[in-house]
C-alpha cells in the first residue's frame, strides 16, 4: 500500500480526526479502481471503534424499482442511484447529533441494498464513505461533495481495473463472456463520466 501520495494523505488525515469532531472521507473512483479494498484498508491503520465504512452502493435502486425498465440494463450508472437518499445519509452524519444512525449496504450476492445494516455511533470520529460519483456535478450529487471534508480519487490502470471487473462479475454469477460485455459496455460507460469528475478531488492516489 506504500506510495508518496498515501504516506502523505493518511498523515494528513490522522492530524485531523480527533475525538470529539467528525470527519468524512471520500473514496472516489471508476467501477473496479479498488474503492471498497482501499477504504477498507484506511479503517485498518485506525484504532478499532474509531471509524466506519458507510459505502455509497448501500443507496442502489432495488430490483423491483428497476425491473423491466431501461435502468436494469445499465444497474450501477448514476441514475440507478438514490442520491437524495445519500445525500441526506450523509448530511446526518455530518450532523452528528444522533446517538447512532443506521446506514444501508449492497449485498452483492444478493444484488440488493439492505437498510440499516451499518451502525454509526456519534462519537465515531472519522468515517469512510466510497462511490463512484462523490465528484459528479448534477444534482443532488454536487451537494454530496459539500457534505465531505476531503475526497480523495483513486486512479487505476485501465487494464488492471478492467480486469477486477471481470473478475468480480463472474465471481457472483455471470460467465466470462457476459462479464467481459458488462464490463466493457455499462461499466465503461460509467468510467468516462466518472473519471471526467477527477479534477474535483483533493487528493489523486495511484493504486495497483
Amino acid at each position: 500500500m506504500d506510495s508518496p501520495e498515501i504516506t502523505q494523505a493518511m498523515a494528513a488525515l490522522r492530524s485531523r480526526v480527533m475525538p470529539g469532531t467528525r470527519t468524512i472521507l471520500g473514496i472516489a473512483g471508476a467501477p473496479g479502481s479498488g474503492k471498497s479494498t482501499f477504504a477498507a484498508w484506511i479503517q485498518q491503520q485506525f484504532t478499532p471503534g474509531t471509524s466506519v465504512v458507510v459505502p455509497m452502493d448501500g443507496f442502489h435502486l432495488g430490483n423491483a424499482v428497476i425491473e423491466g425498465t431501461p435502468l436494469r440494463q445499465r444497474k450501477g450508472a448514476i441514475d440507478t442511484f438514490d442520491g437524495g437518499g445519500y445525500l441526506s445519509l450523509l448530511r446526518r452524519l455530518a450532523a452528528r447529533d444522533e446517538a447512532v444512525v443506521y446506514a444501508p449496504e449492497f449485498r452483492r450476492t444478493l444484488d440488493e441494498p439492505v437498510a440499516a445494516s451499518i451502525a454509526v455511533p456519534a462519537d465515531v470520529p472519522l468515517v469512510i464513505t466510497e462511490g463512484n460519483y462523490l465528484l459528479a456535478d448534477q444534482e443532488p450529487w454536487k451537494e454530496v461533495r459539500a457534505q465531505l471534508d476531503e475526497v480523495w480519487f483513486l486512479e487505476t490502470p485501465p487494464e488492471l481495473r478492467l480486469k477486477r471487473l471481470v473478475d468480480r462479475h463472474v465471481s457472483f454469477g455471470m460467465d466470462r463472456e457476459a462479464a467481459q460485455a458488462w464490463a466493457t459496455g455499462p461499466d465503461e460507460a460509467n468510467a468516462v463520466l466518472i473519471q471526467a469528475t477527477r479534477p474535483g478531488a483533493d487528493r489523486v492516489i495511484p493504486w495497483r
